[in-house]
């Protein structure tokens, strides 16, 4: 789980040349402007991208976040929720990139009804502060009645922006202890939701009525959702794969899952146990889920 395999200090492993470098380039870049020379200058200059630092009434409290999306046009919309080390440089470079794929990005405050804005630097900084300690009761504030509201809050506020193609549906992602917010997203707001991606998500099985398992019959006929599980977690777990599967056939619902060549954490970059092949391998599924379903 988080508090094991996310403080893991295993060198990363891979390729030296991946998305990491599209992180670099992402944090320095800000607004789309991408250092010359860099592996993906193209990629940069057929895109260029906006950017801005929002807050807005939800439940609880003011959800903060960074909007990113194309300079011109009309998006599909997609939120990002980060891990539990909550917004910082990785996850606004990750935006980044899918913004640059033709979206427009909320990465959004998984802590909002606690705390503004960034608390960690990064992975190693999250761990020096203690960092499941630190966030631990802001965690419990996160109970899946209240992500519920969160999401009709959070996509109602999408849809208001000019940048927002609302005639598309919104795709969801989360990681860690966010995967299963995607479920709950995709069941909380069904006529709009349409994508859920979870990656190394937990407590995605359960056996109450509002475990994300027995929600996947909530969510639209045409929403697809992806979940990407980390070997480690499949390990400790077996069963929740087989138990995802069973419940999705039983809904009659599009989805996609998987156990992963890496652990827990592998597709956040920069999470200590980041596997650039694996990691750009779940992008790939995940920017076909959006592609297929938005």
């Amino acid at each position: 789980m988080c508090e094991q395999d996310m403080v893991n200090t295993a060198p990363r492993s891979g390729p030296r040349v991946s998305r990491r470098d599209f992180s670099r380039i992402g944090v320095v870049a800000g607004a789309g402007v991408i250092a010359a020379g860099g592996p993906l200058t193209a990629l940069a200059q057929a895109s260029a991208l906006d950017e801005r630092e929002v807050a807005f009434d939800a439940p609880g409290g003011r959800l903060d976040g960074l909007f990113i999306y194309p300079e011109e046009g009309k998006h599909p919309a997609v939120i990002l929720w980060p891990d539990i080390a909550g917004l910082r440089d990785a996850p606004y470079a990750m935006g980044r990139e899918l913004a640059h794929a033709g979206y427009a990005v909320l990465v959004a405050n998984p802590y909002y009804r606690s705390v503004e804005g960034s608390q960690f630097d990064d992975f190693d900084d999250w761990r020096e502060q203690g960092g499941f300690q630190k966030v631990g009761p802001w965690m419990a504030l996160n109970t899946p009645a209240a992500i519920a509201e969160t999401m009709v809050a959070a996509v109602a506020w999408l849809d208001r922006q000019d940048e927002v193609d609302t005639a598309r549906g919104i795709g969801m992602q989360g990681y860690c202890m966010t995967g299963s917010w995607t479920i709950r997203a995709a069941a909380a707001v069904p006529d709009r939701v349409k994508a859920a991606a979870s990656f190394h998500g937990g407590g995605l099985v359960g056996e109450g009525p509002d475990a994300p398992v027995n929600l996947l019959a909530s969510i639209a006929p045409d929403a697809r959702v992806l979940i990407a599980i980390g070997k480690n977690d499949d390990a400790m777990a077996p069963g929740d794969k087989d138990a995802l599967r069973a419940a999705a056939l039983a809904a009659g619902r599009e989805v996609e899952i998987e156990v992963y060549n890496a652990d827990h954490g592998w597709t956040v970059l920069d999470s200590p146990v980041y596997d650039y092949d694996e990691g750009d391998r779940a992008w790939a599924r995940l920017l076909a889920l959006y592609e297929a379903a938005l």
